[in-house]
C-alpha cells in the first residue's frame, strides 16, 4: 500500500498531494472490499464515501472539529484514517472493532450510533453546546439521502437552519437508501442533481440553508474545494454531494440494494423464516383483498425480495426509513378496513414506541407486526434485539406471541391476520425447527398436565433450551414439567390456575429480563408464595461480545440451568 502505509492518523493526510489522495482512495477501496467480503459488514455505503471521508479529514481538524456520521454505516474509511487501519488489514484483528462509530475506540468518534436520521440532531446539540461555552470549532453532520426520509432528520434540519453560527451538513446523495429511496423529497434531490444544484425549488433553501452542490462526489479535488469553501463558516450550510454507492465493485454498483451488505449475505444457507414468511405473504396478498405488507426500508433483509414486490405490487409499501410513520400509517389503513402486516427488525421497532402505544394500541386497530431478530445478540450494542418483549407486552390491548416451531408460527399468523381484532405482535423465531406432532389448539391456553413440582416455561426461541434442560435434569433423576407459553403479553386466570401449585417455576426468555415475561409470571405467582427463577439477558447493552459469553454470564445454558435448579431443590 504505497500511500496507506504512511497514513497513521488523519493529520498525515495534510502532507499528501492530490495524486497521492487518489492513490489512497484506491488502496482503501481494495482494503474494504477484502475486509468486508471476509467478515461481513456494510459494503456499498462505505465504498461510495471513501473520497468524501478523505476530503473531510484533509480539510477539517478532527477531533477538534467534530464529524458526526449518521447511522455510521459509512464510517470504515473514517476509522482507517484515525489510527485503526490495522483492524482492517490484519485478518486476526478483523472482528475486534465495532462496525459503527464508538467513542471508546477513538476520540475521533463523537457518538456511538447505529440508527438512522440522527446526525443532524446530534450535531445541533454539539453546536449549541459549543456556542454556549464560547468554543470555536466546526461541527459537520454527514447524512445519507436515505436517512432524510426519517422524521428526526426533518426535525434536525428544521432546527439547524435557525443557527446563527457554524453548522455544516454534508448530504451524501447516492440515490439509494438500503433499498430504493421512497418519498417526494427524492424527486427534489433528483432535480437538483440534474440541474447541477441550480434547480430553483430547492428543498434545503426553503428551510433557510446556504447550499453548495458537488456533482462528482467521488472526486477528491472537487470535494476538498467544496469543504474548504465552508470551513469556519458562520451560518448553516448544506453541502450536497452526488456519490456512487458501491463504487469500485461492479456487482455492488449494479445491484445497489444487495450491495448494501457483503456479497451473498442473503444467498443460500437453507430455508429461513424470511423465506417461509415471504412465501406465506405471497399467497396472502394475492388472495386476501384486505391484506398488504409494509416495511421501513429493509425489504431484502426481511425476505421481501424483488420477486415478492413484483407479485404484491400495490400491496407492498416501503415507507422508507421512517418506522414511526410505518406504525401510524398502518393504524390508519386498519381504520379504513384493511389488514396491514408490518415486517420490522426488533432494534428498529423501538424507534416507534410512541406511535405503537398512542396511534395504534390506544385506537385498538387491527395491525399485525412481525418482529424479526428479537433475541439476545452479541455484536454491536446499537443493534441489540433483546428489548422488544418488555416494550410490546406492557402496552394495553396488544396481543403478543413468541412461537417456537414453524407450525406454531403459521398458526399464530393465521390467527393474527384472519381472526384477531386489535394490534398483534408476533416474534418471528430464529431457528427453523419443525414439530412433527404439532396439534393446533387455543393459542392462549396452556397445554399442561402436572407431573412434577418444578415447571420450566421456555418462551419462543428458548422453549428448546427448556427441553434440553429438562432432559439434563431427568438424567439426574429429577422430573420437571415444561411448557411453551406462547403468549407473553399476559397470563390468563385459567392459565394461572394451571401453574399456581408448583413449588418452583423457572422462566426462560430470549430477551432482557427486566420488565419482561418472567417478571410478569413472578408477579402473578407472588401471592401464592411460589419461588420463580427468571432467566434472560441482564439489564445491559451487549457490545462486541460473543453470544456464548452472554449465555454463560446469564446462565442460559442447560448445564448451568441444571446446576441452579438442582441447587435450589
Amino acid at each position: 500500500m504505497k500511500v496507506l502505509d504512511k497514513i497513521n492518523c488523519s493529520k498525515c493526510l495534510k502532507s499528501c498531494t492530490m495524486d497521492e489522495l487518489d492513490v489512497l482512495s484506491a488502496e482503501i477501496r481494495e482494503v474494504l472490499i477484502n475486509k468486508i467480503n471476509s467478515t461481513g459488514g456494510h459494503m456499498g455505503s462505505n465504498l461510495g464515501i471513501i473520497e468524501a471521508t478523505i476530503a473531510l479529514h484533509y480539510v477539517f481538524n478532527s477531533p477538534v472539529d467534530k464529524i458526526v456520521f449518521d447511522v455510521s454505516h459509512q464510517s470504515y474509511t473514517h476509522k482507517i484514517l484515525t489510527g485503526r487501519k490495522e483492524y482492517f488489514i490484519d485478518p486476526e484483528k478483523f472482528n475486534i472493532l465495532s462496525g459503527y462509530t464508538t467513542p471508546s475506540e477513538s476520540i475521533h468518534d463523537v457518538f456511538k450510533v447505529g440508527h438512522t436520521s440522527t446526525s443532524v440532531s446530534l450535531a445541533c446539540g454539539l453546536a449549541k453546546g459549543r456556542d454556549l461555552l464560547g468554543d470555536n470549532y466546526n461541527v459537520v453532520a454527514v447524512i445519507g439521502d436515505g436517512s432524510l426520509s426519517g422524521g428526526e432528520a426533518f426535525e434536525g434540519l428544521n432546527n439547524a437552519s435557525m443557527f446563527k453560527s457554524n453548522m455544516i451538513i454534508v448530504v451524501n446523495d447516492n440515490e439509494m437508501s438500503i433499498a430504493p429511496n421512497q418519498g417526494a423529497i427524492y424527486e427534489n434531490l433528483k432535480l437538483l442533481r440534474e440541474s447541477n444544484g441550480t434547480y430553483e425549488h430547492n428543498f434545503f433553501k426553503t428551510l433557510g440553508f446556504d447550499y453548495r452542490y458537488v456533482d462528482n462526489g467521488n472526486d477528491v479535488r472537487s470535494l476538498i474545494a467544496a469543504f474548504n469553501s465552508v470551513k469556519d463558516i458562520n451560518h448553516p450550510v448544506i453541502v450536497h454531494i452526488h456519490t456512487l454507492k458501491g463504487k469500485g465493485l461492479a456487482w455492488a454498483e449494479e445491484n445497489k440494494e444487495l450491495g448494501h451488505w457483503e456479497k451473498g449475505k442473503f444467498a443460500g444457507g437453507g430455508l429461513t423464516y424470511q423465506e417461509l414468511t415471504m412465501n406465506y405473504l405471497k399467497e396472502e396478498v394475492q388472495n386476501n383483498k384486505k391484506a398488504f405488507v409494509i416495511t421501513a426500508a429493509t425489504p431484502t433483509a426481511l425476505g421481501l425480495t424483488q420477486e415478492f414486490r413484483d407479485i404484491a405490487k400495490e400491496r407492498f409499501v416501503d415507507v422508507g426509513i421512517c418506522e414511526e410513520h410505518a406504525i401510524s400509517f398502518a393504524s390508519g389503513a386498519a381504520c379504513s378496513g384493511c389488514t396491514p402486516i408490518i415486517c420490522i427488525n426488533s432494534s428498529f421497532f423501538q424507534r416507534a414506541y410512541d406511535q405503537f402505544q398512542q396511534d395504534l394500541a390506544l385506537n385498538n386497530n387491527h395491525v399485525v407486526i412481525l418482529v424479526y431478530n428479537g433475541k439476545i445478540t452479541g455484536g454491536d450494542a446499537t443493534h441489540n434485539g433483546a428489548f422488544d418483549i418488555p416494550f410490546t407486552m406492557n402496552v394495553p390491548g396488544v396481543e403478543c406471541f413468541a412461537p417456537s416451531y414453524v407450525e406454531e408460527y403459521f398458526d399464530c399468523l393465521d390467527y393474527a391476520i384472519h381472526r384477531a381484532n386489535g394490534p398483534i405482535v408476533v416474534r418471528v423465531p430464529s431457528s427453523v425447527i419443525r414439530c412433527d406432532n404439532y396439534v393446533a389448539s387455543d393459542l392462549n391456553s396452556y397445554a399442561l398436565n402436572k407431573t412434577s413440582d418444578v415447571l420450566i416455561m421456555g418462551l419462543g426461541n428458548f422453549y428448546h433450551l427448556a427441553k434440553e434442560t429438562a432432559a439434563s435434569l431427568l438424567k439426574l433423576g429429577v422430573n420437571v414439567d415444561i411448557i411453551n407459553p406462547l403468549v407473553y403479553s399476559e397470563i390468563s386466570s385459567a392459565n394461572l390456575e394451571k401453574i399456581k401449585d408448583y413449588k418452583l417455576v423457572v422462566t426462560l426468555e430470549d430477551g432482557i429480563v427486566s420488565g419482561g415475561f418472567g417478571q410478569m409470571i413472578a408477579a402473578s405467582l407472588s401471592k401464592y408464595g411460589i419461588k420463580v427463577l427468571c432467566y434472560g439477558q441482564d439489564k445491559d447493552f451487549n457490545d462486541l461480545v460473543s453470544l456464548d459469553q452472554i449465555y454463560e454470564k446469564c446462565h442460559l445454558k442447560k448445564e448451568l440451568l441444571t446446576k441452579d435448579i438442582m441447587k435450589y431443590l
